[in-house]
């Protein structure tokens, strides 16, 4: 947690300044007033001195009022430094999540990523607040408080150590509780995201087949484990107050009782007396309030430590320290030998992956579900990197070239379109930020896009839902495919792009995309051999390795895996 304050409260330094100042000044006052109140009892009340009581009063209004002006800038101070914080660490976990490669966002989960940056983030957000507001001012009143009721009378002295003694040892034992459920806290917080957001995407799948009971109960068994939890830390916060106040009453009492046997003797006066007392109550609240900052740490701890996993987390997808610029673009990608395993996975995922693009052909991948196709074209925009041998683009081991210099020569169509909540034109902008509204249109007229976009209302303007929830999948995927032509890069990746797409949509978009990427590297996964069949080569995956490369005649009489893909979609393709 140090780190993550040093790191992120570093530029307020000053501000945090201003608020100690304000706190000392608080501390003081509050330390002050029971003097004047014991000088108000003693010299004004009991010697019936009305100028004395009005002096002292007077003065006691002042103390107040520098009191209130401390403690309301020290809290503005405060919050203003916490909010700063929060926003700035908020702000650096969502930009190391842009950095990671797919491999590390798997690693935690979207739903952890979106907890750390938010509830984690508030936890530790409020541990500032509350250190900012508290963190002079308590331990200051406390130590003022103790040398202050020493001063008024030391006889009593022992009240105030038993007292404390007490209050630390239920304190630190209650926290020492707290810990560890709040590690678990944190965790099922985790878990109950992951559940919900489950359910909000696969809210279709689950009322297809009538799911709904069933996830009813998954949801009530992560929630009733998050319940259960913070009821653990419910109990053990509810018992801690009432002890501190009962350890707090009986001190009073304590002091009133032995207090009165030396007022009796004469050993103190009266306003001696109330002032041990408010020193006393002072340095017991002062306790307290530092107790809610230590219920309040361990949580903070432990969000500040799942933040900093994830910044501390490098990326295995990163920048060289010298990209190569100076380069020919030949527009040829080149597998030599690759191969990519996932940490501690005892077989790789795609392995011996030797092949040539080369510039003006397409280049098309099939095979069955599960053999690596989307690993493989994965590793040629780094969306992944490989872990044995070289992906190379013109000539170039891509992890040697500038990481936005490669990702400007590609035009990548994931597997999975997504487009984000906006209008048609933002979501194609988003491919290239300064497109006009003709390269818009034309890019959409090429992915066949362009007579469902008129029909929108609004057109270009129409307001787009997150993920394109309110069009159709193949909709989604024209769009998706018009967004990587708009860049009109000198390398397209199709990541299975064609697949919502009715057969003639999907010739036509083929014809179409001729003329536009005739100089261009073209990639296509595929699961339809008509999408793929006039490829001038096909690479046909099986288990991770190349089975096969050819034209789709040559693989006809030589690849058995592409004899079976053929004859299974005969029926329908016609091929």
């Amino acid at each position: 947690m140090a780190r993550l304050l040093r790191r992120f409260l570093k530029p307020y330094r000053g501000l945090i300044a201003l608020v100690v100042v304000l706190q000392l000044m608080q501390a003081m006052a509050s330390l002050l007033l029971p003097t004047l109140n014991a000088s108000v009892i003693d010299e004004g009340i009991a010697k019936q001195n009305i100028s004395t009581i009005w002096y002292y009063g007077m003065l006691m209004l002042g103390v107040t009022a520098v009191q209130v002006v401390g403690q309301i800038a020290a809290a503005w101070c405060g919050s203003r430094t916490a909010m700063s914080f929060g926003r700035d660490v908020r702000e650096a976990i969502f930009s190391k999540s842009l950095e990671y490669s797919s491999r590390e966002v798997a690693r935690f989960g979207a739903p952890s990523l979106i907890t750390r940056n938010t509830n984690d983030v508030q936890q530790v957000q409020q541990i500032v607040l509350m250190t900012s507001i508290i963190i002079v001012s308590a331990p200051l009143t406390m130590i003022g408080g103790v040398v202050l009721a020493l001063r008024e009378d030391v006889g009593l002295s022992w009240l105030i150590l038993v007292a404390v003694v007490v209050l630390g040892i239920v304190i630190v034992f209650m926290v020492s509780r707290m810990t560890p459920i709040f590690k678990k806290m944190q965790a099922r917080i985790d878990t109950i995201n992951q559940v919900l957001r489950e359910q909000i995407a696969g809210l279709r799948v689950i009322r297809a087949f009538v799911r709904e009971p069933t996830e009813e109960k998954r949801f009530d068994n992560a929630n009733w484990k998050l319940t259960k939890t913070a009821l653990s830390v419910g109990v053990i916060m509810a018992t801690l107050f009432p002890l501190v106040f009962f350890i707090l009453d009986c001190s009073s009492v304590a002091v009133m009782w032995f207090g009165g046997f030396r007022v009796q003797a004469g050993d103190i006066q009266v306003g001696q007396l109330t002032a041990y007392l408010s020193y006393l109550t002072q340095i017991l609240m002062s306790v307290m309030m530092s107790t809610m900052m230590l219920m309040m740490g361990p949580r903070a701890v432990v969000s500040a430590e799942r933040i900093m996993e994830v910044l501390d987390r490098e990326s295995t997808v990163k920048e060289p320290e010298n990209p190569v610029t100076d380069y020919v673009h030949t527009r040829e990608i080149k597998f030599d030998d690759v191969a990519f395993r996932y940490p501690g996975a005892e077989l790789p995922v795609v392995s011996g992956l030797t092949f040539d693009a080369a510039p003006g052909t397409v280049t098309g991948i099939i095979g069955s579900t599960g053999s690596g196709k989307t690993t493989m074209v994965n590793l040629i925009p780094r969306l992944f990197d490989a872990t044995e041998g070289c992906v190379s683009l013109d000539g170039v081991n891509v992890k040697n070239l500038d990481l936005h210099d490669l990702w400007d020569h590609i035009g990548f169509v994931p597997q999975k379109p997504y487009l984000f909540t906006g209008t048609v034109a933002h979501n194609l902008r988003i491919g290239k930020p300064d497109a006009t509204e003709q390269e818009i249109w034309e890019a959409l007229e090429v992915a066949q896009a362009r007579d469902f976009v008129e029909k929108l209302d609004g057109q270009l303007d129409y307001e787009i839902a997150q993920g394109g929830t309110n069009i159709s999948g193949g909709q989604r995927q024209r769009l998706a495919i018009a967004r990587a032509l708009i860049r009109k890069p000198e390398v397209y990746v199709f990541d299975d792009a064609f697949s919502a797409l009715d057969m003639e949509t999907d010739a036509r978009l083929r014809a179409a995309l001729k003329p536009v990427t005739r100089d261009a590297t073209v990639i296509i996964v595929a699961a339809r051999i008509s999408t793929i069949r006039d490829a001038d080569q096909i690479i046909v995956m099986e288990h991770g390795r190349i089975d096969g490369i050819g034209t789709h005649e040559e693989l006809l009489s030589s690849c058995q895996t592409y004899q079976e893909i053929v004859e299974s979609q005969f029926q329908t393709e016609g091929v």
